[in-house]
Formats: C-alpha cells, sequence, structure tokens
C-alpha cells in the first residue's frame, strides 16, 4: 500500500456536511471541502486510518484509489483488467462490488458490476462475494469510473461500545454534530433529561476525556495489502485521554434505559465521568456546578406515535428549563417545529433539516438562558 496521495472523502449524515467538514478541519485534515453527500480532501493512507480513528462525526471514510474514462462496457472490461487491484488487494480476498451509474453511455450498473468483477477475479485473483466485509464502490459519472474503497466497514457509528439501544435511538456520529452545532468542545457538562441509551452524555463525556471513537473496533481497512499494524497501533495508541473536572448527567423515566446508559457508559470507559438517574422531566433538577448544555432528542410524534400528549410534555420541559437552569444553553432535535415552539423557549434561526430514520429533523439551539 503507497502513501501517495488521493482523495479521501468523508460520508455525511445528509445535512451535516459543514459541520463534519468543520470538525476534520479541527483534527488537521488541511483542505477539506465540502462536496455533494460529504466531505473530502488530499491524503495518504495514514490519514485514512486517522480518519477513521479519530473523527466523530463521518459515516465512513472511503479512499479514491484511482479513475478511467469508459463509453461502453468492452471499454469498461479493457480498462478495468489493467487497473492495478493488487496494489490494494491480496490475491484469494473476498470483496463485493457495488456500481452506481448516472449521466453516461453505460446505464446498466449491474451489467458493469458483472465487467468488474470479472477483472478481479481473472486478474487480480480476489473471491466475489455478497457477504464480504471489503466494499469496492465504482461510480459511474458522466462517463468517469471512480474506484473506491470503504475503509471503514461497518459504519462510523457503532464505536464498538453500545450493546443497550432504546427506542428511536440516536447514531452516534449524529449525536457528536449536534453536539458541535451547539458549541460544545468538551469544556463544559452536558446533560440530557430524556438520555434512552445515553448517546448523548457517553458522546459528551468520551470528547472531554479525549477518547478516541475508534479506539476499540476494527476497520476493513486493516484487510489491505500493505497495512501496516505496528504503524496502526502506534497511531491508536498515541491518544492521551485525561480526567476532566466535569460530570454529565443522563436522567429518563424509564428504569431499563438507565441501566442500559450506565452499562454503555461502563463499556465506554467514562462511568466515573458520567452520572444516570430514572426521573422525569417534572423532577428535573440543576447539577451543582457550573453552567453547560442541556441535550435533548425528546420523542415527537412521527417518531413515536401519537403527539398530541406531547405538547404538554414539551411545554413542561420548557418551563423546568427556564425555572431551573438559568446560564445553560439547550438544544433540542424534533421533527416538529410546533413541538419545539410548545417549550417556549427563545430558539435561533434554524439551520438546514437533517435526515434521521426515514424523517427530517432540525436542531433547535438557545443561547444561555
Amino acid at each position: 500500500m503507497n502513501t501517495d496521495n488521493f482523495e479521501i472523502y468523508l460520508v455525511a449524515t445528509p445535512g451535516l456536511e459543514s459541520v463534519l467538514c468543520e470538525e476534520a478541519l479541527e483534527r488537521g485534515f488541511d483542505g477539506a471541502r465540502i462536496e455533494e453527500g460529504g466531505v473530502a480532501f488530499e491524503g495518504g493512507w495514514p490519514d485514512v486510518w486517522r480518519a477513521n480513528l479519530e473523527l466523530r462525526g463521518a459515516t465512513r471514510v472511503l479512499a479514491r484509489i484511482g479513475a478511467f474514462r469508459a463509453f461502453h462496457l468492452a471499454q469498461l472490461d479493457k480498462r478495468s483488467r489493467k487497473f492495478p487491484w493488487s496494489d490494494f488487494l491480496q490475491r484469494g480476498q473476498a470483496a463485493r462490488v457495488e456500481v452506481t451509474s448516472k449521466r453516461s453511455k453505460i446505464y446498466h450498473a449491474g451489467a458493469a458490476a458483472q465487467r468488474i468483477e470479472r477483472a478481479l477475479t481473472e486478474e487480480a485473483g480476489v473471491e466475489i462475494s455478497a457477504e464480504a466485509t471489503l466494499r469496492l464502490l465504482v461510480r459511474i459519472d458522466d462517463n468517469l469510473v471512480t474506484v473506491s474503497v470503504d475503509s471503514t466497514g461497518e459504519s462510523l457509528h457503532k464505536r464498538g461500545h453500545k450493546e443497550f439501544v432504546g427506542k428511536a435511538p440516536m447514531r452516534e456520529t449524529m449525536a457528536s454534530l449536534f453536539l458541535r452545532q451547539c458549541g460544545y468542545r468538551g469544556t463544559e457538562p452536558v446533560l440530557d433529561p430524556m438520555c434512552g441509551s445515553g448517546t448523548f452524555v457517553i458522546e459528551a463525556a468520551e470528547i472531554a476525556a479525549g477518547r478516541l471513537p475508534g479506539r476499540t473496533r476494527s476497520f476493513a481497512f486493516e484487510e489491505l495489502t500493505g497495512f501496516d499494524p505496528a504503524a496502526w497501533e502506534a497511531l491508536r495508541s498515541a491518544g492521551k485521554p485525561t480526567a476532566p473536572d466535569l460530570l454529565f448527567h443522563g436522567s429518563d423515566r424509564d428504569d431499563g434505559a438507565i441501566r442500559g446508559a450506565i452499562a454503555n457508559a461502563e463499556r465506554a470507559g467514562v462511568t466515573d465521568l458520567c452520572r444516570f438517574t430514572r426521573a422525569p422531566v417534572a423532577d428535573l433538577q440543576r447539577p451543582e456546578g457550573p453552567p453547560g448544555l442541556v441535550m435533548i432528542n425528546p420523542p415527537y410524534g412521527a417518531r413515536i406515535g401519537n403527539k398530541k400528549p406531547l405538547f404538554a410534555l414539551h411545554n413542561a420541559l420548557g418551563q423546568v428549563l427556564k425555572a431551573r437552569f438559568t446560564g445553560w444553553r439547550v438544544g433540542i432535535i424534533t421533527s416538529d417545529g410546533g413541538l419545539a415552539k410548545a417549550t417556549g423557549l427563545p430558539f435561533l434561526p434554524t439551520g438546514a433539516p437533517v435526515a434521521h430514520g426515514g424523517l427530517k429533523v432540525k436542531l433547535y439551539r438557545t443561547k444561555p438562558l
């Protein structure tokens, strides 16, 4: 695996591309720019490894390993056979090929995939398997064939330590970017009064403690030719966890959710930073110490069911926050602007809608109350 520069593409949650770009730049991925559906920058394989290890908001990391023109299937077949697959893939390795095509003379993605799979099998000795963890993504756009390796494997929201998942969960990648949009950088407490499996609380604690999101999981790039386990281990062990003088609070009215959140925090190694308690919204109390951020993914009608009782719940939430959380900022994610309005909180203008579980949600933020 050479270290020459190529384009690295970060897949983003639709609607959060700009926030992911901000994170990539902050983590030192120079030249990161927003592209359709994600963020791109130039780099080498160590940058691919580091992006998977460090970026909290990316869904997956694609390495764009090459491109060529093809105007018909015979040309695609010929040029696929000349592509340097062995620079990346080992003989006998299993892989699967996924092809998309638009605005191109090669319009049949299935036929195109067959030609590429045949080239991989006959020229590089690669085994084609629908169950393979390693994916080759081929995009044919305006007759340009771009080949990418999905370096990630399972989506990056799967940090490797969350087993309990509550109803209508928020993915960790989304949670981290919503926290960032609310100005959270790991230097203040965070509280979630409807914490479910504890995603916001645990994510905030990990950020404050400097724990890298990919530290406990494996990645597809570990299967590629020339992968250097020693260099990867050095990169992974370079993270320096800290012990911040902060606490992160979660509450929920469901006993099972609290037990699951506590177990998730323990697996993530942030038990000492997190406090989870069973409590309804009406009993919510401001923690001792400095003000911080209240971050909530409350139930909304399309997600849970009948939403009529939810207006009273949101109104009660707003009353509690205004009465007891002076100086704290609030962030609420919902698909229903009416429910956000029912809180009576002074929200700032909202940003772009974000795709979440088949819905479009928005983040509603306040200044310090």
